[in-house]
């Protein structure tokens, strides 16, 4: 699954649109459709969204031991 993807299922699940995640970022509506169309994320960009969407980003060890990305 595409990073876009879920980022716009994240978006979806918290009520939130592209436009506003467009104004967080600082850019154009259109430029964030272009992040979204050419799946273009940062690992800075993953953790703003998070913090938009009121959530953290993590990697989760095998034996189920999370690594919280914090900014």
């Amino acid at each position: 699954m595409a990073v876009s993807d879920i980022v716009k299922g994240l978006l979806a699940i918290q009520g939130k649109k592209q436009i506003e995640l467009a104004a967080e970022f600082g850019m154009s509506k259109q430029t964030m459709n272009n992040k979204f169309s050419r799946n273009s994320w940062f690992a800075s960009d993953l953790i703003k969204v998070a913090d938009f969407c009121d959530c953290r980003l993590a990697f989760i060890l095998p034996d189920g031991q999370p690594i919280i990305i914090d900014d």
